[in-house]
């Protein structure tokens, strides 16, 4: 979690004519490449920088163009698209080395009255403390990739059913569930606890895709890689604290795949919705139909 919140701590490098611009770390990941979920969160706290503190974060829309290196630091550049009565646009592109990694689009609200309704959270699920963590199912196994699993990540992270790291056993069906929750107490920011729930949002989505067809994450010749995000938050919640994130695969094709997820509290009230298509390759498919 130290190293969590060190990347999400930019740093305000000055303004261009047009732009705000922020540098922030990368994490060290064991392939060398960026985690997703991490560009993504500190896009979103370099263009919350820019608005104005009653203004939260509402719903965010973004393209991974390349690969980030985790030896290089990212910059970030912050274009304020649009300054409403009641709304706040920014466009973040985050770059390395002169090439753009990330391009987002963010939007911003004053808190409003308005009505309410919500789809309901599943009931017929374990509770997370019935679960084994990644460190539990990952602990055997000798491998860069799941020791940084098991006991690097930010998150726990729980699977319903059985997670799907080394094998894919069970019915194939595009959906699954899972809980997570921070290692370590955050901050009471709710615009931290909003970034940090787009990191962890991006660490699953596309699991739902693999299990549908029995893929596991240690499939010889596999390679994923997401291509867009959409995030849109309801409500605060904290990260810190048990959620619940559904997930489900609607299609499947032409190399991608489509999966959208909800994300609740312990108790039941829905604080975020997800969207992620990314690309899903495998050296014969037509194994695993």
């Amino acid at each position: 979690m130290d190293g969590l919140l060190s990347t999400l701590n930019l740093t305000n490098t000055g303004a261009r004519t047009t732009e705000d611009i922020f540098t922030g770390p990368s994490q060290w990941m064991p392939l060398g490449r960026v985690f997703g979920g991490q560009v993504l969160a500190q896009s979103l706290i370099a263009a919350t920088h820019t608005v104005v503190p009653e203004r939260m974060l509402h719903s965010m829309h973004g393209y991974f163009l390349r690969p980030g290196d985790v030896q290089h630091p990212i910059t970030f550049a912050v274009d304020r698209i649009h300054d409403g009565r009641s709304f706040s646009t920014r466009r973040t592109q985050a770059y390395q080395q002169g090439k753009p990694i990330l391009s987002l689009i963010a939007s911003f609200q004053t808190d409003d009255e308005g009505i309410e309704h919500h789809v309901e959270m599943p009931r017929d699920l374990p509770d997370p403390e019935s679960l084994p963590s990644a460190s539990e199912v990952l602990a055997a196994i000798d491998h860069e990739v799941a020791r940084y699993w098991s006991r690097e990540r930010a998150f726990d992270i729980r699977h319903v059913p059985a997670p799907i790291y080394v094998h894919a056993d069970g019915e194939r069906e595009p959906r699954q569930a899972l809980w997570m929750r921070a290692f370590g107490r955050l901050p009471d920011d709710p615009k931290l606890h909003r970034a940090a729930l787009a990191y962890a949002s991006d660490y699953s989505i596309l699991e739902p895709i693999l299990r549908a067809h029995g893929i596991a994450w240690a499939t010889p010749g596999l390679k994923v890689a997401s291509l867009d995000h959409a995030m849109w938050w309801h409500r605060d919640a904290r990260v810190d604290e048990w959620l619940l994130f559904t997930q489900e695969s609607p299609s499947a094709g032409g190399g991608r795949g489509l999966s959208l997820g909800r994300i609740y509290t312990r108790d039941g009230l829905l604080v975020a919705s997800v969207a992620q298509e990314g690309m899903v390759r495998v050296p014969d498919p037509g194994a695993f139909d």
